[in-house]
């Protein structure tokens, strides 16, 4: 099944990718970065969960799981009785709309910002979900962006272990991975590249 067809369901944790139509710059400015945030926040948070991101000038990754279908508004779009997948997706296509338009705007630009179809893999192992953490946080240094992962601003890492309120579920990572301590000491370890060569991603 293509990454674009997988289905996406309640309760199932999903790594969710995409980049810039033919490559392109998504983010130009800090500015960019923080408005992408915001919206992703306004349009997806009632119904997903989301445990790491990291956002990349042209390209970005998620980790996220499908919030349960009783606790997510299900009249979207002016439409009722919707499955979960049209909703869930109805509300990426409407992020990614109002984010594009901005940068359009910003930029003088006209058509698609994003590639079609976001992508997405589902997570269905505990090696898997620890091993994706590690790889979206490390995703700017493993690019060559930048030389090391801890100093990168737009990423998940410095947000699950910053003493501030978050809709991040930083409390579930860092029980994962038995506290602040492992957490920290498991992302500066040697990431194995056969460990994650199934999870990078050519951009």
């Amino acid at each position: 099944m293509k990454p674009t067809q997988i289905p996406l369901e309640e309760g199932k944790f999903y790594h969710i990718y995409n980049r810039g139509n033919n490559r392109e710059t998504l983010f130009y400015t800090e500015a960019n970065y923080k408005y992408f945030l915001k919206k992703y926040d306004k349009y997806l948070s009632e119904y997903i969960d989301t445990y790491a991101y990291c956002l990349l000038p042209n390209h970005f990754h998620l980790l996220i799981s499908v919030k349960e279908s009783k606790d997510i508004p299900h009249e979207v779009g002016n439409k009722k009785e919707q499955s979960l997948e049209q909703i869930i997706s109805f509300q990426f296509r409407k992020f990614f709309t109002s984010y594009a338009m901005s940068i359009n705007l910003q930029k003088n630009r006209t058509g698609s910002l994003f590639q079609k179809s976001f992508k997405r893999k589902e997570v269905a192992n505990d090696t898997y979900f620890s091993n994706l953490i590690l790889y979206i946080h490390a995703n700017p240094q493993l690019h060559g962006l930048i030389d090391d992962f801890n100093s990168y601003m737009w990423s998940s890492y410095a947000s699950i272990l910053a003493n501030k309120k978050t809709k991040l579920k930083k409390e579930v990572v860092l029980k994962w991975f038995d506290g602040i301590e492992n957490f920290k000491a498991c992302h500066h370890q040697k990431i194995e590249l056969s460990n994650i060569k199934k999870l990078m991603i050519e951009y």
